[in-house]
């Protein structure tokens, strides 16, 4: 029966052909609604931590920071200065990083140094505004202990030493 039916031919014409309205949709409200709902804000500024204890070394610092809402971010943009009485044009310079974390170590940075730091979040929408800024300071250098200069006894000893720093150092602690 099977073969009897596949030989049969079968007309797959319609009898009545179906009419169609050409017909344009204006969807422009519906899109200009979709755009609105998919759109997300610009984030709020960042918060900028102070500096922790044991974030710095003589020549790095890390700073970390932190959003209060449930923004949408897509990346962090780190800015820092050296912070000086003195104005010089190299010293002064703005550095920028762009950071995917909310924390960076910085490198390459002087000893016994004040660095300003403030950090902008940053979305599809726009660059939030500036957090704070928040100074964090570098180690100080080891000091530079003058050999020729030591003197020792049965009950004591001089020692001397002279900071490697451009900065005053508030204090030494000395080890035996």
């Amino acid at each position: 029966r099977l073969e009897e039916f596949l030989k049969k031919e079968v007309d797959l014409e319609l009898s009545t052909l179906p009419d169609f309205e050409e017909r344009v949709i204006d969807f422009s409200e519906v899109e200009q609604l979709m755009n609105s709902i998919n759109t997300i804000p610009a984030p709020c500024a960042p918060v900028i931590n102070p500096q922790a204890p044991n974030a710095a070394t003589g020549t790095s610092l890390r700073v970390c920071w932190g959003l209060f809402s449930d923004d949408t971010v897509e990346c962090y943009q780190l800015c820092y200065k050296p912070v000086s009485i003195e104005r010089h044009s190299d010293e002064q310079a703005e550095h920028m990083l762009k950071v995917k974390e909310t924390y960076c170590t910085i490198t390459n940075l002087l000893p016994n140094t004040q660095y300003e730091f403030w950090v902008s979040a940053l979305n599809a929408s726009g660059t939030s505004p500036p957090s704070e800024r928040a100074v964090y300071v570098t180690a100080p250098s080891p000091p530079i202990i003058k050999s020729k200069k030591i003197r020792s006894c049965e009950n004591a000893a001089l020692v001397c030493w002279e900071s490697g720093d451009i900065n005053p150092v508030d204090s030494y602690m000395v080890e035996l």
